[in-house]
């Protein structure tokens, strides 16, 4: 997170452009945002036009510290406000029961909505300026729907351009995200039949959030609502993605090289390799989590047919980064096999 002081005339700048309807680039802790003003659907519409994101596919509002909960959400249970004082500001997203004056466009047209308090700095700073820290920002990924989210404000720019031609009014600086990957998303809309139910794994874990409400939350039902971030396929280079564990590695390594493909690497623990390119990928999942997205987009600019990626430890800290992994690689399944055959990926 950025040590830096704030830049407050940019800071105040976005925020006149977000109450104009316009779109602004945001840093947070977990990665940078594509904010609007989260009460304006023709601005909240812009969001989806910029990022190609399906209409349905709610998004998640931003609110400044000390913000009151009360006026976008009703029926709030005792479990929020215990979850709010134990990790707010920070990398978890509560979805509540939406107030009726809370325009759909946030929710995809559900009766829910996602609310969230960043810990960055530019952000709170930003929220206490828009619209004088009464406003919510509307603030999904700030990259292409489906794309590698971005942790940079560089990354921003590679997404949507610079100047005239970008649906972007202004991207903030802010540093690289430190968290690395989206929020923590849990439902306590439906906590009378559903109870706490885990929508999406992030750097706040399952167990942390049992440990302050003493439930340990549910895994996703056929009807819970729709989150940011929970497609099958999502966050995915436009390489081929493949999961391969670190007995395997050497094996495929030698079989594609051999077969005359180009393998972009990403490791953990396999020693450095023969590759067109590699990362070494920190030991933590605190710091591997930091170095993931920026990961994926440096392997998808090496040209290579397929980028390999150590498979992680399955236990619940690594909850988050498998999540991710996994939704990058959806698309790319069989890929090994079709490229060991002398076929490309279609």
């Amino acid at each position: 997170m950025s040590e830096q002081p704030l830049d407050m005339p940019a800071i105040r700048a976005a925020a006149r452009l977000l109450e104009q309807g316009e779109l602004v680039a945001l840093p947070t802790e977990t990665v940078y945002g594509l904010g609007a003003d989260a009460e304006s659907p023709p601005a909240v519409a812009r969001i989806y036009a910029a990022k190609g994101r399906p209409s349905n596919h709610p998004v998640i509002v931003h609110l400044a510290p000390g913000a009151d909960i009360g006026y976008w959400a009703v029926d709030i249970p005792a479990e929020a406000r215990k979850l709010i004082d134990a990790f707010w500001p920070g990398p978890l997203t509560l979805i509540l029961k939406r107030a009726p004056h809370i325009p759909d466009a946030v929710s995809g047209g559900q009766d829910s909505v996602g609310l969230r308090c960043p810990s960055h700095p530019v952000a709170q700073a930003l929220l206490q300026e828009f619209k004088n820290g009464q406003g919510g920002v509307a603030a999904p990924s700030a990259n292409r729907f489906g794309h590698v989210s971005p942790t940079t404000a560089q990354h921003v720019r590679d997404e949507f351009g610079s100047g005239p031609g970008s649906p972007v009014a202004c991207v903030l600086e802010g540093g690289q995200s430190d968290v690395g990957i989206e929020s923590t998303i849990l439902d306590l809309s439906r906590m009378a039949t559903h109870g706490p139910v885990l929508l999406r794994p992030g750097h706040i874990s399952a167990a942390q959030i049992a440990g302050v409400i003493g439930v340990q939350p549910c895994t996703p039902d056929a009807a819970a609502p729709r989150a940011s971030g929970t497609l099958e396929a999502h966050y995915a280079p436009s390489t081929p993605v493949a999961l391969v564990t670190v007995e395997e590695l050497a094996g495929t390594m030698e079989r594609l090289t051999g077969a005359g493909k180009r393998v972009a690497l990403i490791r953990r623990s396999f020693p450095e390799a023969v590759a067109l390119a590699q990362i070494a990928m920190p030991q933590p999942p605190d710091g591997y989590a930091h170095d993931l997205y920026a990961a994926l987009r440096a392997m998808d600019a090496a040209g290579a047919d397929v980028i390999l990626v150590e498979s992680l430890p399955q236990n619940d800290a690594w909850q988050g980064v498998n999540d991710r992994l996994r939704r990058a690689a959806h698309d790319s399944q069989g890929i090994l096999a079709r490229l060991l055959a002398g076929r490309r990926p279609v």
